[in-house]
């Protein structure tokens, strides 16, 4: 919005306001830039909308006064302290109600945390090239470890969480931990002894590296390249649960697991005891369940096996009998008293049957056998 001056004949005067919103406005042309300097006089409260600090220019003491939104402070994590030299990255800007000239940071880094972040870029690229990163070196954990290694620092919060939530969990869990530096440049060399003691170590079968959140400084260890290439080599399946969710150290990319916290290595290491012993009961009740109907079944199958054997005599006989009469059907059938019942006779001279009447004469006497009894007769002519 254009700002108009007040006309005192030929003299044109702004209000102050006026000149404020006018250099404000002009402020908002100028490009975002980085600025170096040296941070001073932080002011950081939860209920503030805002973070304010100075930068000082340590060659000649200038300073120049940064504001930055808390939240986007505060995703940083950056853990700065008073005297630290530091790159800021943002804008000019007028408070115009105040007149107060300030730089609006949009972003925070450390003194040469560029050239870190390219020499890291650089190893990660190098390191998976050589294939230490690959999905198929990976190798499964196992489902109930004889013994769990941890590497964490001496009282370390990150040592509390996992060692809790694994007996939580697996009451029976047992543990070997390490301590040894986490932090610092002696950290990489001494966590790489730790991690080939709990290799050497009798019975141990997963190895978990933990540490807690920290600064991008704090979590370089784990990014040496030393270290990345011992896990990476590791006999044992090692679990990385380095830092949070956003941290993202090489041992996460070289271990065989990635936790995004110490507590969740323990979801990942061992499992809920609980849970078990509720499936086995599971399992129990559908087994049982299953005995009992084969059980069931095979006595049915046994109860019709043995009514069949009590009845198959019976069967038996049965079937005989039947045979038999039907045998004798046929028989009774064949048989020459069957064509008597017919209203046929046989007739017999001499005790001989007769077909034919020759060799018969008048006079001569036969025997008549009828379906039902005979008698005697006298030929009296023959035809």
């Amino acid at each position: 919005m254009k700002v108009a001056p007040i006309d005192y004949g030929d003299r044109k005067v702004y209000t102050v306001s006026g000149f404020n919103r006018g250099i404000a406005d002009w402020l908002t042309r100028l490009p975002t830039i980085w600025v170096e300097g040296e941070l001073t006089e932080l002011r950081r409260q939860d209920r503030w909308q805002s973070v304010f600090f100075t930068l000082k220019d340590p060659a000649d003491g200038s300073c120049l006064g940064v504001q930055m939104p808390r939240g986007q402070f505060d995703a940083l994590r950056l853990d700065l302290a008073n005297g630290e030299r530091v790159h800021v990255y943002g804008r000019p800007e007028l408070f115009e109600a105040r007149g107060e000239f300030r730089f609006r940071a949009l972003s925070i880094e450390r003194f040469g945390l560029g050239d870190h972040l390219a020499a890291l870029e650089r190893l990660k690229r190098k390191l998976a090239a050589e294939g230490l990163f690959a999905a198929e070196r990976k190798r499964p954990l196992p489902r109930f470890p004889r013994r769990i290694g941890l590497v964490t620092g001496n009282d370390a919060a990150a040592k509390r969480d996992v060692i809790t939530s694994i007996c939580a969990r697996f009451p029976p869990a047992r543990l070997l931990v390490a301590e040894t530096y986490v932090q610092g440049p002696r950290a990489a060399p001494a966590i790489i002894e730790a991690l080939g003691e709990l290799c050497n170590a009798p019975e141990v079968d997963v190895i978990v590296l933990a540490r807690g959140g920290g600064s991008f400084e704090d979590l370089l260890p784990f990014s040496d390249e030393r270290l990345v290439r011992a896990v990476a080599t590791c006999p044992l399946p090692i679990v990385s649960a380095v830092g949070h969710e956003p941290d993202s150290p090489m041992t996460d990319l070289a271990a065989d697991v990635r936790a995004s916290t110490p507590t969740a290595a323990a979801r990942l290491v061992v499992p809920d005891l609980a849970e078990l012993l509720e499936r086995l009961t599971r399992s129990r009740a559908a087994l049982g369940g299953s005995t009992r109907r084969t059980l069931e079944r095979e006595q049915r199958a046994l109860t019709q096996t043995h009514e069949r054997l009590r009845r198959a005599p019976l069967l038996l006989v049965e079937r005989r009998r039947a045979a038999l009469e039907q045998t004798a059907g046929r028989l009774r059938a064949l048989s020459p008293r069957a064509t008597l019942d017919r209203g046929y006779a046989i007739v017999r001279s001499e005790g001989l049957i007769l077909r034919e009447t020759q060799g018969l004469t008048a006079g001569d006497h036969v025997d008549v056998e009828l379906g039902q009894g005979g008698f005697g007769a006298r030929v009296e002519k023959t035809r």
